[in-house]
């Protein structure tokens, strides 16, 4: 049935370490115990090893936009970074768009290009960043463009950790924010992520009482998930619960190793490590094992990233 999926992944080599495209600081990266041979970066082609490795077949790669430009402190991986990425390795990577509020009517077209035109199969959101909560009304033209072109958004939820002294931000991810955007798009797949630590049973709550509400278990080692969650993702929450690592916060050969030694039920493991993401995205696999026509191919002639698509 083929391997994982890991939808929440950043692109982490030696070039965005340099230019400062990361947002972690030193501080953070001993806080989570990153080994110090990976705190430089990893090339893209290593990576593909550790995947390789770890039984990952996928991974989504987030082109960051964190906070507004004009803030010191703000920093963006480029769409056609992400694309250029996904280009060379199409069976191995697909490309998440993020979005800045704060960009206007050019981030929206930006999106729209990302989708139609580069192959990107979702939306990605740093609420803390830009110090509003998801529910927050300056999103909501995103979330409609969303609906528009039928991509799931993902979000992180739950408290904010110090990834750099120089920059603090404030925890503004509170789960529940997500239920009233959850009633007023409820066409939108929305994804909160990082498991919403302190917060973990209010996600549980929204994913439970809203049909296009999912969770995504990234940036926390599997072994520490909080117990309510895995007994929800286990049972009748199984269908509503993605696998991710947030690399590099998490290393995705010891998260498979951990997702094993939590014994889930068989069916339980195969929905949490591909079989979700292949519903809430369309992937080639998607394509492939679901017979859907409408998945969007990774190739095609690029438009300038600033141009309005044609519809």
């Amino acid at each position: 049935m083929g391997g994982a999926i890991d939808i929440v992944c950043n692109v982490f080599t030696d070039v965005e370490v340099a230019e400062g495209r990361t947002g972690l600081d030193e501080h953070f990266k001993e806080q989570v115990r990153m080994p110090p041979e990976l705190r430089g970066g990893m090339s893209m082609p290593d990576y593909i090893r550790k995947m390789d490795r770890a039984g990952i077949d996928r991974s989504l790669l987030i082109a960051v936009r964190a906070g507004d430009l004009n803030v010191k402190g703000s920093f963006e991986i480029t769409y056609q970074r992400i694309f250029d990425i996904c280009q060379a390795y199409p069976d191995r990577f697909s490309g998440l768009a993020g979005i800045d509020p704060f960009r206007g009517m050019d981030g929206i077209y930006e999106l729209e290009h990302a989708v139609r035109t580069m192959g990107f199969v979702g939306a990605h959101l740093y609420p803390h960043w830009f110090g509003l909560p998801p529910n927050d009304r300056r999103y909501y033209p995103y979330y409609s463009k969303c609906c528009e072109l039928d991509i799931p958004i993902m979000m992180q939820v739950g408290h904010n950790l110090v990834y750099s002294r120089e920059r603090r931000l404030p925890s503004v991810g509170r789960p529940i924010t997500l239920d009233e955007v959850a009633i007023d798009f409820p066409e939108l797949k929305l994804i909160g992520i990082h498991i919403g630590i302190p917060w973990t049973d209010e996600m549980i709550s929204m994913a439970w009482k809203h049909d296009n509400v999912f969770i995504g278990v990234d940036a926390y080692a599997p072994k520490h998930w909080p117990q309510q969650l895995v007994h929800y993702l286990n049972t009748y929450g199984r269908h509503k619960v993605l696998f991710g690592t947030d690399w590099p916060v998490i290393d995705p050969e010891r998260a498979i190793r951990e997702i094993d030694d939590l014994d889930l039920r068989a069916e339980s493991r195969q929905m949490l490590l591909r079989d979700n993401a292949l519903k809430v995205f369309r992937l080639p696999e998607s394509a492939n094992e679901a017979g859907d026509t409408r998945h969007r191919s990774n190739t095609g002639n690029v438009l300038p990233l600033r141009a309005r698509p044609s519809s």
